[in-house]
């Protein structure tokens, strides 16, 4: 992968994906991570005398521009992180207007344009619209981790039109997660949770054969608990993933941990009422909503030792304070490995949970990407990252 140390920046108007993809409420950013997290590559470009226009995309659009997607509140945020004036562009990333406005950036100035999804041929990689954003720069380079896995033209179509290079996050991430996979030192302990089964199968698939630990948690377990035949009462699962969840349990019987007891709730609200059940008799109206305070215990007891550990998914629905207890007990249990494993936080909802839990600063890398994340450590070849070559 071409690096920023392989491209000449100097005095040159960059063009920069980025991955702002964050939650706002109310035209109020709630987590930020991803935009600090560009704010590295930003300093180099801008301490090799560049000027720097950002693109990103925010949610999922349709059919045009759409205030409620707009990227105005980033543009503020980021001013405040850098120290500086970010130049907000509000037209069409591919018109005329912001073509005018960003040739006529100086050395050192910052500018973030519209989101690009208000673009109809973004998705498609529609040449015409790589060609125009094309113009929008001197060189390219590719920040947005989290966006890695999509063959659209902000990410890689653009890249085969100007010189290009991945920026510092994209090159962090890429070796991070790549030390997963080439060599982990052992012994090894993946936690994967989240809602379902078919979300996760071929990272499942693809590392059960190299840990030596895989604990499962969140909404997933309950499929392979009724796989076993254990009673889930109206717990989440898929019943298309039965079989496959046989398959893997009888396959690698002493490597997969599931929950013994869970926390159920009789309503999925954060003033349920709740009691602690078995896992495999979860009485019929209640449903799982955490794992229990035993399962707490094993799974953080099934870390111990650990010298590299991969956690994605949260443990149950810890959106609600009253079932965020097994996921804060993960995450202080990872975090407490401390300096002794390589410990590494999936993308997607693992980051709110690393960051809820106060235990973000205590691992050793926090991706920003969730489905990028996931398909690099299924073994798939990313768009955007081999369109950095």
């Amino acid at each position: 992968m071409q690096t920023l140390d392989t491209l000449d920046t100097k005095g040159k108007r960059v063009l920069v994906r980025v991955d702002y993809n964050v939650p706002i409420k109310d035209g109020v950013i709630q987590d930020d991570t991803r935009i600090q997290a560009s704010l590295p590559t930003i300093k180099r470009l801008l301490a090799d005398g560049a000027s720097v226009v950002l693109m990103s995309h925010l949610g999922r659009p349709k059919g045009g521009p759409n205030p409620k997607y707009s990227l105005y509140p980033v543009a503020m945020r980021l001013s405040e992180l850098l120290g500086q004036s970010v130049r907000f562009f509000g037209s069409l990333p591919s018109s005329g207007e912001t073509l005018q406005a960003v040739q006529a950036l100086r050395p050192g100035e910052v500018a973030l344009i519209e989101n690009v999804r208000f673009e109809p041929g973004e998705e498609n990689n529609n040449a015409e619209l790589n060609a125009k954003l094309a113009r929008l720069g001197d060189a390219f380079v590719l920040d947005a981790f989290g966006s890695a896995h999509r063959a659209h033209s902000s990410v890689s179509g653009v890249a085969g039109l100007l010189p290009h290079a991945g920026g510092l996050l994209l090159e962090a991430e890429v070796t991070a997660l790549g030390k997963l996979l080439r060599d982990p030192a052992k012994p090894y302990v993946v936690i994967i949770g989240g809602a379902k089964v078919s979300d996760k199968l071929k990272v499942i698939e693809n590392l059960l054969p190299v840990v030596d630990r895989m604990l499962i948690g969140g909404g997933m377990a309950y499929t392979f608990v009724k796989a076993q035949g254990g009673q889930i009462g109206k717990s989440i699962h898929e019943d298309d993933f039965l079989d496959k969840a046989r398959e893997l349990l009888a396959k690698y019987a002493g490597k997969i941990v599931l929950p013994t007891d869970t926390l159920v709730g009789d309503a999925f609200s954060n003033e349920a009422n709740t009691r602690v059940v078995p896992t495999n008799a979860v009485p019929g109206d209640w449903e799982g909503m955490d794992i229990g305070p035993d399962s707490q215990r094993a799974f953080v007891a099934a870390l111990q030792g650990a010298k590299t550990v991969f956690w994605n998914g949260p443990m149950g629905v810890f959106e609600f304070g009253k079932f965020a207890g097994g996921t804060n007990a993960v995450a202080k249990g990872v975090a407490d490995l401390g300096s002794g494993a390589y410990t590494v936080i999936g993308g997607g909802d693992s980051v709110s949970a690393i960051n809820k839990s106060g235990q973000a600063g205590r691992v050793s890398f926090v991706s920003t990407g969730g489905g990028a994340s996931l398909e690099l450590l299924e073994g798939k070849t990313l768009p955007g990252v081999e369109a950095m070559a």
